[in-house]
């Protein structure tokens, strides 16, 4: 096992929510972090370092992955970015499908594909899928919760392969959290955000910091004798039933 001095992550949609607390933890645990998104974070630091790419281009997206693996050949691969689009199922459009499967499934096979390599030759890695409690089924969620869910399964296949090289593959599924993206649903002021946190078992909504908290739990060189697992970040909405 060869862990390098400083850890270094390359973490998608690492521009804004959880992304980002995702980025601004590891980076004050001395990290040195890639984010991958559509825009650069809105914060700098000497050990961050941004890459511009739509996810939901695959052939830009397997362009930047190479890219990552080249220029800092990274330990862990953190893949936090996702698009919901809502829908009744009546209104399901099969290209949103296609583009979510792009951003949530895809871009995960092209950075293992491209960073795995330099795991294997060192004999240490580590990977986080963000996934959503919304795997579990939740209205409006047919596209979201398909290739979330898909999340669950790819993850359990790469710890079996994985797991002889020192690379642990494991599953962070947040339930709602106060985001750009949770509030693209459910506007800021409207009654019910106040609703859905009464309705959940800890009677908050989550914050970015604590799905980034069971991040780096995953991250850590001590997690080693853990993968394969999904941990529900979600105020126990996972045990119980959600309504948005």
């Amino acid at each position: 096992m060869n862990i390098p001095k400083q850890r270094l992550a390359v973490v998608t949609g690492g521009s804004a929510g959880i992304g980002e607390a995702i980025c601004r933890q590891l980076l004050d645990a001395g990290w040195a972090v890639v984010s991958m998104a559509r825009r650069p974070p809105a914060f700098t630091h000497e050990h961050l370092h941004s890459i511009e790419v739509d996810l939901a281009d695959r052939a830009a997206t397997a362009q930047a992955a190479e890219e990552v693996a080249r220029r800092f050949a990274p330990d862990t691969v953190i893949h936090n970015a996702g698009v919901i689009l809502p829908a009744l199922l009546a209104d399901v459009k099969l290209d949103d499908l296609d583009m979510l499967v792009d951003i949530h499934l895809s871009t995960a096979i092209l950075l293992a594909q491209a960073c795995v390599p330099a795991m294997k030759a060192a004999g240490f890695g580590r990977i986080v899928l963000l996934s959503s409690r919304g795997a579990l089924g939740l209205a409006t969620r047919t596209a979201y919760a398909a290739t979330k869910a898909g999340m669950l399964g790819m993850a359990r296949t790469w710890a079996l392969e994985l797991a002889p090289h020192g690379i642990t593959v494991n599953v962070v599924a947040p339930g709602p959290v106060q985001t750009d993206m949770f509030h693209g649903v459910i506007p800021v002021g409207d009654p019910k955000v106040a609703q859905i946190a009464a309705s959940i078992p800890v009677r908050r909504l989550g914050q970015p910091d604590d799905v980034a908290h069971a991040v780096r739990f995953f991250c850590a060189e001590e997690a080693g004798f853990v993968t394969g697992q999904v941990l529900y970040v979600c105020g126990g909405t996972s045990v119980g039933s959600l309504t948005l």
